[in-house]
C-alpha cells in the first residue's frame, strides 16, 4: 500500500507548529514568570523513543509470584528515574526524592493526599492575597473533605509577617500549613513558622512552584534547612525545565508513607521521556545552578529599578520590588495612569513581541537563560516603556535584539 501523503490537516498541524517555534523560540522576548526555557539536550529527550514508552515498577503478586514490575524491557527507563531521583536529591541536598508527579499541582496533590485524612484542617495564603488558587476552598480542600482557612499575607508584596503567621497558628491548630504563592516576590519567615506548626503537630508543605529554580541554585531560602517537612513543585517555571513536577524531605517516615501511595491514585504513567528531561536539567543546575539563579536575582532588582525610572508603577518599592524572578506592576495605579487594566496593557505589550502575563507579572528567568545580565534592564524597561506606555511600535526593535541571542547559557 503507497503512503498517500500527508493531509491538509496534518499539514496545517506542521505549520503551525513551526509557526509556534519561531516565533516563541526566536521572535519575542518571553517575561511571563510561569515560563522558561528547556536546554536542547533536554529537549531532544522528550522527543526520544522514551515519549511512548511505559514502566510500572512497583511490587505486585502475580500468580503467586511477586513481580517488581508489571513490564519487561525497562531496564534504562528505570535506571533513568533511579538517575533523576538521586540528582534531585542531591540538587536540594535532600534525603528523599521523586521526579514522578506530572506537575506542580500533582506534586502538591502527591504530598497532601497520602498524608492528610478527610477532615484535615489547612493554612494556606488565599488567591487575594497572592496564594494559589488550587488551595482556595473550592478546589483541592474541596475534593478531599480539608477545611482550609487564610495564612495571612499583607502588604503591596503580599508578604507573610512571622508574628501574624504564629498567632494564627495557634489560633487555627492545622493539621498541615501549606505556604507557595503564585504571586510570589518574597522568602517566608519560615523558621518562625515552623517552629510554631510543629508545636501544633502540623506539616510544613513549601510549594516552590515558582521559586524552585532559585531554591536549587542556592538564592530565595533554603526550605528544609528552615524547618519545611516536604518541598515540591513545578519545574518549568524558575526551574528551566520541560513541564512536571519534583518533591523531597529530610523525613524518611513521611517519603515512605507517601511514596506508595502515589502509583494508582494520584499517577500512573509518569511520562519517562520528562523524567529524561528533567535529569538532564538537574545535572545542568547541579554545575551552573548558582550562577543561574544569582543573575535571576540581580536580573530582576535590576529592571525593577529601571522600570520605576521608566515610569511603571510597581508594588514593593521601599522593599527593593522583589527577591525572585518575579516584578507586579501595581494594577490600580496601572489603570489610573493609562485607563486600562492589566489585561489590555499585556496584549498592547504583546504586539510590540513582548510578553508579560494577563495579571501584570514580569518574570525574568527565561530572559536570563538568553543571556540578559542587569546591564541590559534598563533597555529592556525603556522597550517596555516605548511600547506599553507611550504606544510606539519597537516590535522591529525588539525581533532585532531577540535574534541576537542565539543560543542558552546556563545549558
Amino acid at each position: 500500500m503507497t503512503n498517500p501523503g500527508p493531509t491538509e490537516e496534518e499539514r496545517r498541524l506542521a505549520r503551525l507548529v513551526r509557526a509556534h517555534d519561531r516565533w516563541r523560540g526566536h521572535d519575542v522576548f518571553n517575561l511571563l514568570p510561569s515560563e522558561n526555557a528547556v536546554s536542547p539536550t533536554a529537549r531532544r529527550y522528550l522527543s526520544s523513543d522514551l515519549a511512548g514508552r511505559y514502566t510500572l515498577p512497583i511490587s505486585m503478586e502475580v500468580d503467586g509470584e511477586t513481580l517488581d514490575n508489571s513490564y519487561t524491557g525497562t531496564r534504562y527507563t528505570d535506571e533513568i528515574e533511579s538517575l533523576a531521583n538521586a540528582a534531585a536529591a542531591r540538587l536540594f541536598r535532600a534525603r528523599f526524592a521523586t521526579t514522578r508527579p506530572l506537575s506542580g499541582h500533582i506534586a502538591a496533590l502527591s504530598a497532601i493526599v497520602p498524608l492528610l485524612p478527610r477532615g484535615s484542617r489547612l493554612l494556606a495564603i488565599p488567591p487575594e492575597s497572592g496564594g494559589y488558587d488550587g488551595y482556595a476552598p473550592g478546589f483541592v480542600p474541596a475534593l478531599f473533605g480539608y477545611t482550609v482557612r487564610p495564612l495571612p499575607a499583607d502588604g503591596p508584596g503580599h508578604r507573610v509577617d512571622a508574628a501574624a503567621a504564629v498567632e494564627t497558628i495557634r489560633r487555627e491548630r492545622p493539621n498541615a500549613v501549606v505556604l507557595g504563592q503564585s504571586f510570589f516576590l518574597f522568602p517566608y519567615p519560615l523558621r518562625e513558622i515552623a517552629e510554631a506548626a510543629h508545636a501544633v503537630d502540623a506539616l510544613v508543605l513549601y510549594d516552590a512552584s515558582h521559586v524552585l529554580g532559585l531554591i536549587a541554585g542556592g538564592e530565595f531560602q533554603d526550605p528544609l534547612r528552615e524547618g519545611a517537612d516536604l518541598v515540591f513543585g513545578s519545574t518549568h517555571k524558575s526551574f528551566p525545565g520541560p513541564q512536571g513536577g519534583l518533591l523531597v524531605t529530610d523525613r524518611e517516615d513521611l517519603f515512605h508513607q507517601l511514596d506508595p501511595a502515589l502509583v494508582w491514585r494520584i499517577f500512573d504513567n509518569a511520562h519517562w521521556n520528562r523524567i529524561a528531561g528533567l535529569a538532564q536539567t538537574l545535572l545542568e543546575l547541579e554545575r551552573n545552578g548558582r550562577e543561574y539563579a544569582s543573575t535571576v536575582v540581580a536580573n530582576s532588582q535590576a529592571l525593577g529599578r529601571a522600570l520605576v525610572e521608566a515610569g511603571f508603577p510597581l508594588v514593593a518599592e521601599a522593599d527593593g520590588y522583589t527577591r525572585s524572578h518575579q516584578l507586579h506592576l501595581d494594577r490600580p495605579r496601572l489603570r489610573a495612569s493609562l485607563g486600562i487594566g492589566a489585561g489590555a496593557f499585556a496584549r498592547r505589550l504583546e504586539r510590540q513581541r513582548l510578553l508579560i502575563d494577563l495579571v501584570a507579572r514580569i518574570g525574568t528567568a527565561e530572559a536570563t537563560r538568553l543571556g540578559l545580565v542587569p546591564s541590559d534592564m534598563p533597555r529592556l524597561a525603556e522597550l517596555l516603556a516605548r511600547g506599553g506606555i507611550r504606544k510606539e511600535r519597537v516590535g522591529r526593535e525588539v525581533l532585532a535584539w531577540r535574534r541576537s541571542f542565539r543560543g542558552l547559557r546556563f545549558a
